[in-house]
């Protein structure tokens, strides 16, 4: 059991001392605009897919039920 306590006690302040950042990162306003534009450039090229998306499951959903009116009917 005390060589359990002996290194806790060993890591523990390792631990510490690494948690540490003695730099503090500061971005400025033109990464903050980059990183917009970025998120824009991605919604951008989500957009379409997913109205595509949709689209197909309309499609689908009433090719089906075309199916079943065309099935009662006969």
């Amino acid at each position: 059991m005390k060589t359990l306590a002996t290194i806790i006690g060993t890591i523990a302040p390792a631990t510490a001392f690494a948690a540490s950042t003695p730099r503090v990162d500061d971005s400025g306003l033109f990464v903050w605009i980059f990183l917009g534009f970025c998120a824009l450039i991605v919604i951008a090229q989500i957009m379409p897919a997913v109205l595509l998306l949709f689209g197909m499951a309309k499609g689908v959903g009433s090719m089906i039920k075309d199916k079943d009116k065309a099935a009662h009917k006969a």
